[in-house]
């Protein structure tokens, strides 16, 4: 089957085009991306489609990129084709986002095609790879040890926004390969055929880049082992993607079954669940949770996933394991979470002070948390010490009845300090605050911001969890201060 045949066809089984569709067209002016927009311009009467060129000048090579631009800018007016050029400095790009050169320019023109896409109501955008490109990434992705998802290779329909791009879009576009299964060699016969002059570009020359030895260097020793290792790849890619379609829905069943929340900073794991499952589904779900935080997946390895898997599977609460891309595993009581390093999960519904915060109380009534709806109160209890308003009273975690006769104002609003000790109630002898929260099994995200009532120098309550035993009401208490914690406006 001819070339030009071989793309109608990917056409029709990638995306059904309506009548007066626009499609982006990535054009860098390569041999790829110059045949491409050569079939679109062929195609677009038969199937009323509408090609617009989109253009990054990456300034990597000075005035050579210029000179880029220029030539794809003179090709769409000369096939009569919308055409839009961008320019971006990626080089110093790239050193602001601590990112290699060639991850910053995918980045750059994928974000550059999706925002004229979004401008045009285009849905599609359509880049020029082959197949001799789908078994390079193969192999480099088996080099650094990808598991079934980054072995299927380039998928030749994906949505943009699985890729990590400098901003969100905020539409749904899908990026085609239409060219995927076509050798290079095709697709230099099919420029010479129709007298097309490709620009070159001098970076696919440079073997410091790893997709350019691969290309240069490797790929020429395999072939002498095996002509046909390249047709081999892709068709070993194209047998793990049909395989993974079936295991992607074990996947989702399993992630519906042991996901306990899922935010744009963090998923979490049923720990206990999560340990019980086969060890493939272990590692697949920790690289899912870490493709929905971080798009560019190709940074974490094998032995990434197996140190997180080891870690998640074995540490005890507080253990992390950290992750390519900012990411990190944290072995919490009944949670396996991945997030961001440093990311602080929204507060639970507690009253909360700053870290380090003191707030004095000079006598009885009420003072404001600052920064939140919380009231703090201290007021007389004159009600009865038994019945069911005395339960209530007990059964609330935020209020707390106290000995008056052994408080003198003014007390102290505060979070923990190092060192701190106090005589939990029931528990008979003297304990460090820290070690009572990590018994209490206390988040520790959230150890450092739960108020502490202190009367000279003492711990009198840990405020949701425990009193201290020294100032607990008794039979012969005579007067009662009742603690507690409101929001404002309630009674």
């Amino acid at each position: 089957m001819e070339l030009y045949d071989s793309f109608q066809k990917n056409l029709a089984v990638l995306f059904p085009f309506n009548q007066g569709d626009p499609v982006v067209v990535g054009v860098s002016g390569g041999p790829d991306s110059l045949t491409l927009l050569h079939l679109f311009v062929r195609v677009r009467d038969s199937l009323g489609i509408c090609p617009h060129v989109v253009h990054l000048d990456h300034q990597i090579r000075g005035a050579d990129s210029a000179r880029d631009a220029q030539a794809v800018d003179e090709i769409a007016r000369e096939w009569d084709v919308p055409c839009h050029i961008e320019q971006m400095n990626v080089p110093e790009l790239a050193a602001q986002r601590h990112l290699s050169l060639e991850e910053t320019a995918r980045q750059a023109r994928y974000t550059t095609f999706g925002k004229q896409a979004v401008r045009i109501g285009a849905k599609v955008i359509a880049v020029g790879h082959n197949a001799d490109d789908q078994s390079e990434t193969i192999l480099m992705r088996l080099l650094r040890g990808a598991g079934l998802v980054g072995l299927r290779g380039m998928l030749p329909v994906s949505p943009l926004s699985a890729y990590h791009l400098l901003e969100p879009l905020g539409a749904r576009i899908d990026l085609v390969r239409p060219l995927l299964d076509i050798p290079r060699t095709d697709i230099e016969a099919y420029c010479i055929a129709h007298n097309l002059k490709p620009r070159f570009d001098s970076t696919n020359l440079d073997t410091t880049y790893l997709r350019n030895r691969i290309r240069h260097e490797v790929f020429p020793i395999l072939e002498t082992v095996n002509p046909n290792v390249r047709v081999n790849l892709t068709q070993t890619a194209s047998v793990l993607a049909a395989h993974y379609d079936v295991i992607r829905e074990k996947i989702d069943l399993t992630c519906e079954m042991i996901v306990r929340a899922k935010t744009p900073e963090l998923v979490a794991f049923d720990i206990e669940a999560w340990r019980q499952l086969p060890l493939a589904l272990q590692r697949a779900t920790l690289r899912r949770a870490a493709r929905h935080l971080h798009k560019a997946q190709q940074d974490i390895s094998f032995q990434h996933i197996e140190d997180a898997k080891d870690v998640a599977m074995y540490g005890q609460t507080g253990n992390r394991a950290t992750l390519p891309g900012g990411l990190e595993v944290h072995v919490d009581y009944e949670l396996l979470k991945i997030s961001m390093v440093g990311h602080l999960p929204d507060p639970p519904d507690w009253p909360l002070l700053e870290v380090d915060e003191s707030i004095p109380i000079h006598d009885l009534g009420e003072v404001s948390l600052p920064g939140s709806e919380w009231l703090f109160s201290l007021q007389v209890y004159d009600g009865p010490r038994s019945g069911s308003l005395w339960e209530s009273v007990l059964a609330d975690p935020w209020s707390n009845p106290l000995n008056a006769s052994v408080l003198t104002c003014p007390l102290t609003l505060r979070t923990r300090r190092p060192g701190d000790r106090f005589f939990p109630l029931g528990l008979g002898g003297t304990q460090k605050i820290s070690n009572f929260m990590i018994n209490e099994k206390i988040p520790a995200v959230w150890r450092d911001y739960i108020p502490l009532l202190e009367a000279g120098g003492q711990i009198v309550w840990l405020a949701g969890w425990r009193l201290d035993e020294r100032f607990a009401v008794r039979e012969d208490t005579q007067e009662v201060w009742l603690a507690s914690f409101t929001r404002s406006g309630n009674e």
